[in-house]
């Protein structure tokens, strides 16, 4: 019997290892299996930070260039004579013909055309034909309140031909609102989901 007893405790004693050591094991593949699981979510999180810094970066660069471009021309609207005309811009040699323009829109008092450097998959400029002294929206006269209202019913009429899911209407003033042209000019943007807020 003292044989017996001792034996079976023995195999007793060897099950219960084996639970033991099976419920360890277990436990080990449970710990590398989370801290595999966390590694792996913790450089997928910093792969994607890491884009989208570098988005971030890249918009900022663009937008700094921008800055500076708005910084220059405003040095270039104050240093030009003061009758409120303002310098030749870019858009007189697209209106005369001098440089070459994609034409969205035409009428008798303004001219659309896609930007040449794009923001967004749809980007469409509307100027007046005839400046006027409107180099900024700050300086229109109230003599040029139709045209105003006229230059935004045709933003809306290319806003809706080219972006019927929605769109967006900016203009810039001077320059810390980024105005690089000083001859007004109405952007229309869209084409895609636009962030918000702006600048």
């Amino acid at each position: 019997r003292s044989a017996s007893a001792s034996l079976l405790f023995s195999f007793s004693s060897c099950c219960f290892a084996r639970r033991a050591l099976s419920f360890q094991s277990a436990l080990n593949l449970s710990h590398l299996y989370h801290s595999s699981v966390l590694s792996s979510s913790s450089s997928s999180s910093s792969n994607k930070n890491q884009n989208k810094n570098q988005k971030q970066r890249a918009f900022m660069s663009s937008g700094s260039d921008e800055i500076e471009k708005a910084k220059e021309a405003a040095k270039a609207y104050k240093m030009s004579d003061q009758d409120g005309a303002g310098p030749p811009t870019v858009f007189d040699k697209i209106l005369s013909g001098e440089w070459k323009s994609a034409k969205v829109f035409e009428d008798d008092q303004c001219y659309a055309f896609r930007d040449i450097t794009p923001q967004a998959p749809t980007h469409v400029l509307v100027i007046p034909k005839n400046r006027d002294g409107l180099t900024q929206l700050s300086k229109a006269r109230p003599d040029q309140e139709a045209l105003l209202g006229h230059l935004l019913y045709v933003a809306q009429i290319v806003g809706k031909q080219e972006c019927p899911q929605g769109f967006r209407i900016v203009i810039n003033d001077g320059e810390h609102g980024g105005q690089s042209v000083y001859h007004l000019h109405v952007h229309v943007l869209g084409g895609r989901q636009l962030g918000w807020p702006p600048g």
